[in-house]
């Protein structure tokens, strides 16, 4: 099975990369978009996925796990959300901001760019790669 590439936000201030460091893994839930929620569905096992602070900070900070396949959201009450659990796997070197993503041209094509605010998004294995070598450097 192929390992897929994901994005998924974060309020800093609801849960934070600090937050999710000080946890073995924990419960992506809170989605209430359809969307996002189809993603959460895809997500398999093992795939790696951006941990991106949304809001005010707008930047990737860390790579989390998918270690468990979605499940009822448990704190949607009309039982239409899912939520996969996730753990931390890697802080980047060096954030990666929606600034410097914006910037490069080979990555104008990503969710987090067309469709600013969708929660939980696919990242293609060659666009993931370009990231993760622009947190090797400021």
């Amino acid at each position: 099975m192929t390992k897929k590439y994901w994005l998924l936000k974060s309020e800093p201030s609801t849960w934070s990369w600090q937050d999710q460091n000080n946890v073995k893994k924990d419960m992506w839930d809170g989605v209430r978009n359809y969307q996002a929620r189809n993603n959460l569905i895809k997500m398999k096992k093992g795939d790696l996925c951006f941990f991106y602070h949304s809001v005010n900070e707008k930047r990737i900070v860390g790579i989390v796990k998918v270690v468990k396949e979605y499940y009822q959201d448990p704190t949607d009450k009309l039982k239409k959300f899912v939520v996969v659990d996730v753990a931390k796997y890697k802080t980047l070197k060096y954030p990666v901001s929606l600034d410097k993503i914006k910037s490069e041209k080979k990555l104008s094509h990503l969710a987090l760019i067309k469709q600013s605010r969708l929660s939980v998004m696919p990242i293609d294995k060659k666009s993931w790669e370009i990231i993760l070598k622009m947190s090797e450097y400021e």
